[in-house]
């Protein structure tokens, strides 16, 4: 039985979210962030997607992502897990799957539920103990959408606020 496609809607902004197989790291080092925000770039690029806020955990990802063609976000999750996954199996030197199915995506409706979203996903290593302020979390738009730093560790500007 074919999968039902994700339900979009051009210019709407969903919050996405992909875990890693059995909630197992999809990160380890400073090199796989940097890797998988290097792809989440060219896939936002590529596919016409406007990354608004982000945050790599562990173990998952959340996005806040607006699609501005009609499988946007599908082939952008699509073009990264397939760069992501192929990159973590050989530096780790195992195979097969890493993700738990496909990303969740819901929609964002409402000025209100986006602004919930954005504290939701920037505050989620607060949230896992990892730091005590967000700011202190290096693998989220906190800094850049909190604070209006650059980001030193991407070359090119990634997040994009409408």
């Amino acid at each position: 039985m074919a999968r039902l496609p994700h339900f979009t809607i051009l210019g709407q902004p969903q919050h996405v979210i992909v875990r890693g197989n059995n909630r197992e790291p999809i990160f380890y080092a400073d090199a796989d962030y940097l890797f998988y925000l290097e792809k989440l770039q060219q896939a936002c690029e590529k596919h016409h997607c406007d990354l608004h806020a982000y945050v790599l955990m562990t173990n998952h990802v959340h996005l806040l992502i607006t699609p501005n063609t009609e499988n946007g976000i599908s082939k952008a999750m699509q073009m990264i897990g397939r760069y992501y996954v192929q990159y973590f199996n050989h530096t780790y030197q195992r195979t097969g799957t890493l993700w738990e199915g496909r990303y969740k995506a819901t929609l964002i409706d409402s000025e209100a539920y986006a602004l919930s979203c954005y504290r939701y996903i920037e505050l989620n290593p607060v949230r896992a103990d990892m730091v005590s302020h967000p700011a202190e979390y290096p693998w989220s738009s906190y800094r850049y959408n909190a604070l209006g730093e650059k980001y030193k560790l991407i070359p090119v500007l990634l997040v994009r606020s409408k």
